[in-house]
């Protein structure tokens, strides 16, 4: 397949990762195929000088990596990598970057990120929330599903920092419990099945 994800296929997935995030980001990414077509947004807790995480993750992984820039394109077989300091906001085909104050003193916030992703692209959203040491991201997977998108969490088993990956399922308890190993495979997997509601926006 090659090509954008067309309105009958998954549009986006949004990972929320914190503590421990960077060995949890190498192996889902390198289990990925060249060919992964649906785009992939990374909002990660870092600090401004954690230049090194794009070349990192680029390192294991033959899809293209890259921190993102203001109103950049969200384009098949890109991983976009939210840069320390800014929200990252998705916006149907493109990601802008914002300067507001933190949300739950994060900047980026992973919430932020995980609402705009549903308001844009709704039942075509995969939110995934991944290991860290507080709740953001919990609020905004929580919307993804409300809107008919796809919720899937780290096992916390296998998370080095569990308290992200729990919260996230307090308050989202239906969604799917991966382990990071099955990680890549699972999002795989998705490729081959339709959104349950295609097409489909929600403001």
């Amino acid at each position: 397949m090659s090509g954008s994800p067309s309105e009958y296929e998954y549009g986006i997935v949004v990972i929320g990762v914190s503590a421990g995030g960077l060995q949890a980001l190498r192996t889902l990414v390198s289990g990925l195929p060249g060919d992964f077509r649906i785009p992939v947004v990374v909002v990660q807790h870092r600090s401004k000088d954690s230049e090194l995480l794009c070349d990192l993750l680029q390192d294991c992984t033959r899809l293209a990596v890259s921190e993102a820039t203001d109103k950049e394109a969200i384009e098949p077989g890109h991983v976009c990598i939210a840069p320390p300091d800014y929200h990252l906001l998705v916006e149907p085909g493109f990601v802008s970057l914002s300067t507001d104050e933190p949300v739950r003193f994060s900047r980026p916030s992973i919430d932020v990120t995980f609402e705009s992703t549903a308001d844009a692209y709704g039942a075509r959203t995969v939110g995934l929330v991944m290991t860290g040491a507080n709740s953001d991201g919990s609020r905004g997977l929580r919307r993804i599903v409300d809107v008919g998108g796809r919720a899937i969490v780290q096992d916390p088993a296998t998370a080095e920092v569990r308290v992200m990956p729990s919260a996230a399922l307090r308050a989202v308890p239906e969604a799917a419990v991966v382990p990071l190993d099955r990680m890549a495979a699972h999002l795989v997997e998705l490729q081959k099945q339709r959104p349950a509601q295609p097409g489909k926006r929600y403001g």
